[in-house]
């Protein structure tokens, strides 16, 4: 039996932006005041992991240049790979505090 992968998409982690902080206590904490969801799971394409914290991240393969916050593994927001698949069960929360906790 063959299964297909449905609601994936592409992002790519945005390293080196520790620095950035918000009115959240943390971007994990920012992303859940402004998606309204609960993350259990690390979301990239065959990882379970629940050591989650907010990625900055932008969408791939897309014209939107915007930053975002997603929740990812440890692991996975320290990778260096160019993108990441995903599946599409979180919702994508500015990164911009002037528009969400700022």
């Amino acid at each position: 039996m063959q299964f297909e992968r449905m609601g994936n998409m592409r992002i790519r982690n945005i390293n080196s932006t520790g620095q950035n902080k918000c009115n959240c206590g943390s971007w994990l904490k920012h992303w859940e005041n402004f998606s309204r969801q609960k993350a259990n799971f690390c979301p990239v394409w065959n990882c379970l992991e629940m050591d989650l914290i907010g990625a900055h991240v932008q969408k791939d393969d897309s014209k939107d240049e915007n930053w975002y916050i997603y929740p990812l593994c440890k692991k996975h927001n320290a990778t260096k790979e160019k993108s990441l698949e995903v599946s599409d069960i979180y919702n994508f929360v500015s990164a911009n505090v002037g528009e969400t906790c700022g």
